[in-house]
């Protein structure tokens, strides 16, 4: 079985990003197991907790090293990546020499009511990723531009598109 670890980069529940990961999901096939990856309680990163057993930071360096693959979908936070996205990534590659990140296969969504869909924030998030050795999904990309609570016919038809490339490149 596929294992896909989601990380929702609003720690809102109400938010758009958690709504539209939410619509991808629906499409998850029967043998792909969906890990979430609660971010909300991840004190910020520092090195000098790298020789401490903090349990945060040990849930999710395990959730995302035994994933076969994670998916991202994040809002934008003042034109980059939201504070609480950038934090999980820097703990899951550190210590030096335990990085989750390597070779990992790694989707970003961004979606933003804004008209850009929080391209910034998915480019930003994309150099990250590299920077720390994932394997980022290039193409489909997904930048949702005005997006709401509300999904319309076509952007369903476009997140399934996308779902279906997702869990096939996944596996």
């Amino acid at each position: 079985m596929t294992k896909i670890a989601v990380i929702v980069g609003s720690l809102s529940q109400k938010s758009i990003n958690r709504h539209v990961a939410n619509d991808i999901l629906k499409h998850t096939p029967a043998d792909v197991e969906i890990v979430p990856v609660q971010i909300g309680d991840l004190p910020l990163y520092t090195q000098d907790l790298d020789a401490v057993s903090i349990p945060a930071y040990d849930r999710v360096r395990e959730q995302l090293a035994t994933a076969d693959a994670v998916l991202i979908v994040s809002p934008e936070h003042n034109r980059s990546t939201p504070a609480a996205v950038k934090n999980v990534i820097d703990i899951a590659s550190r210590p030096y020499g335990q990085n989750s990140w390597q070779g990992k296969k790694v989707a970003v969504v961004t979606a933003s009511p804004g008209a850009y869909g929080g391209i910034n924030s998915g480019l930003h998030l994309r150099q990250v990723l590299q920077g720390v050795g994932a394997n980022v999904l290039s193409a489909p990309e997904v930048y949702l531009s005005r997006a709401s609570l509300e999904i319309d016919e076509r952007t369903a038809g476009f997140l399934a598109k996308f779902a279906t490339q997702f869990f096939h490149w996944a596996k």
